[in-house]
């Protein structure tokens, strides 16, 4: 082999050597890794919420601590920011970190559930305010962007409902501090200061004093009984009523307080009302019991009592209106019947005929008194009785009946054709006489019978005589007018004697009297009602003659 190939040679399995030497030597240098491990098993890194603080000013935070700030609902300064998320987790947050500066470092342990850690130190005059979960901690617990995300946006939506809401909604600590409330509530507080750097109080102000009961509530989260609150502002005239709710929590209480203006505003018009009714009824003459549904009597008014004669007491103990009716009974303040068992039907039908507003019913007492007694339904079921003394109305009807049947016996017994006319020209009397002369009764007549109907019959039932129209106009002229007298012939041919005279009241008296009989008619001369000339001017007053009657005239022949 020539001795360049052998330089070559010698020279490639030098190389060769170098190569796995130096990678020999690596492999001895590097150490030895074992099997990869899962993505659950890596050790998180996780930085704690660390806040500097120079009085209330914040000088420095880390990124969680930020954060932390940034999440807090409330808007102002970080101090209050920080205090409004601390306060709920530590009872003595403010008052502990207001004696830092004796104390140089405290340490807090939060309530609940799952508490927090904090750690505050001052270092060179700034505070060192640093919080931990001592339950994340070692845990390696990692949350993925899209859960995160997921939460936010609920803990947003949730943030809007309740600034949304109209009702008044707060949170308070087991010391009674309000430790965060919706907007609605700041706003009626005044809380919202309106200055951009610092545009809400810290601690939140107090509008509701619920007392000793809230705090700590019923437990298992029962709901205290709604209380109405009434809230005083300044500026404003009228108050402002609530109907406040609250409900036990793990750190405390939340409340809710929901506006009742409209409602009390409608309680204090009924109860208005219903006092002016109770006055009203007060003054009534007529009794007044109304039973409720139960049948229970519900208002009864003073006089009721001077009516049955019960007693306020027992009127008090609201009755039923089986146990009212009975004690009316025992007071013989109601009609008696025949029998128990009939009087219990009796009463037990007034009282579905009251709840129908059927029943109206006059009871006549023993005593002489009448009662008219109505029942009448009301909203609900209730049912109202109305008792009205009518002893004095139903004595002047039964006399004014008496005085009227009287009057008409008096004028049956006369032998005188008898009929009274209204002003109208409307047939209101009449007696025997002018039935049995007339042929007709007319009391017994359906409808009325005016002094047109009455003209037809006594010219139908005479022979023909211009009388009659002159007592038809004479019956129906309104104002002054002078008696008058005139005579007919009847279809049997008895001679009548008729007058018309004006009595009080504008009515009007026709009499019939026939000739030949003892009875004479009340009037001296007779007077004839001169019919109307048609060539008279209508400005010449048409006056009333005097005729002389047959009598007279053949007296001044024969003189």
């Amino acid at each position: 082999m020539p001795p360049n190939w052998a330089f070559a040679l010698i020279l490639v399995v030098t190389s060769v050597g170098s190569a796995f030497a130096a990678l020999a030597l690596l492999s001895a240098l590097t150490p030895r890794r074992g099997p990869p491990r899962k993505l659950a098993e890596v050790e998180p890194v996780m930085e704690e919420a660390v806040f500097l603080f120079d009085d209330q000013a914040l000088i420095d935070a880390t990124a969680p601590a930020r954060a932390l700030i940034e999440a807090t609902p409330l808007h102002g300064s970080d101090w209050a920011r920080l205090c409004a998320f601390l306060g709920p987790q530590f009872e003595r947050f403010e008052s502990e970190m207001a004696r830092l500066s004796e104390r140089g470092a405290i340490e807090l342990k939060g309530g609940g559930p799952a508490p927090l850690r904090l750690k505050a130190e001052l270092i060179s005059g700034l505070a060192r305010i640093t919080l931990s979960d001592p339950e994340a901690e070692g845990q390696g617990r990692m949350v993925d962007a899209l859960s995160l995300r997921a939460m936010e946006d609920e803990l947003a939506g949730l943030r809007e409902t309740a600034d949304a809401m109209p009702v008044l909604a707060w949170r308070q600590d087991r010391r009674g501090e309000v430790v965060w409330a919706n907007r609605a509530y700041l706003l009626q507080s005044g809380a919202l200061t309106g200055d951009p750097d610092d545009p809400c109080l810290w601690p939140l102000p107090h509008l509701f004093d619920l007392g000793p009961e809230a705090a700590p509530l019923q437990s298992g989260g029962t709901p205290l009984p709604a209380r109405r609150m009434r809230l005083d502002l300044p500026g404003q005239d009228k108050p402002l009523w609530f109907d406040c709710h609250s409900f036990d929590s793990a750190n405390g209480s939340i409340s809710f307080a929901l506006p009742a203006d409209a409602t009390v505003r409608a309680e204090t018009a009924l109860r208005e009302f219903v006092q002016t009714l109770t006055k009203t009824f007060a003054h009534l003459p007529i009794g007044l019991a109304i039973f409720d549904r139960q049948r229970q009597l519900a208002l009864f008014n003073p006089a009721l009592i001077d009516l049955t004669t019960l007693g306020p007491d027992f009127l008090s103990g609201r009755p039923t209106l089986f146990s009212f009716l009975d004690r009316l009974r025992e007071a013989r303040m109601i009609p008696e019947p025949k029998d128990y068992r009939s009087w219990r039907q009796q009463m037990a039908k007034l009282e579905k005929a009251a709840s129908t507003s059927q029943y109206h019913d006059t009871w006549t007492l023993p005593s002489g008194q009448t009662y008219q007694v109505t029942g009448r339904p009301h909203p609900d079921g209730a049912v109202a009785l109305l008792i009205e003394d009518i002893s004095a109305e139903v004595s002047l009807t039964r006399r004014f009946r008496s005085d009227l049947e009287m009057g008409q016996a008096v004028v049956d017994s006369l032998p005188e054709a008898i009929a009274v006319f209204s002003p109208a020209g409307m047939l209101v009397m009449s007696n025997v006489a002018y039935a049995q002369m007339w042929g007709t009764d007319p009391s017994t007549a359906l409808g009325e019978v005016g002094a047109t109907e009455s003209m037809r019959l006594w010219q139908a039932g005479s022979l023909p005589n211009p009388i009659w129209a002159d007592a038809r106009d004479f019956i129906s002229s309104i104002g002054p007018r002078v008696d008058w007298t005139g005579d007919a012939v009847l279809l049997t041919g008895q001679h009548i004697a008729c007058r018309f005279q004006a009595i009080a009241g504008g009515a009007t008296l026709a009499g019939f009297l026939p000739q030949g009989s003892d009875a004479r008619l009340p009037l001296g001369p007779r007077r004839l009602r001169r019919r109307p000339d048609t060539t008279t001017p209508a400005a010449e007053p048409q006056g009333w003659g005097d005729f002389p009657c047959p009598e007279d005239a053949e007296q001044a022949d024969r003189g």
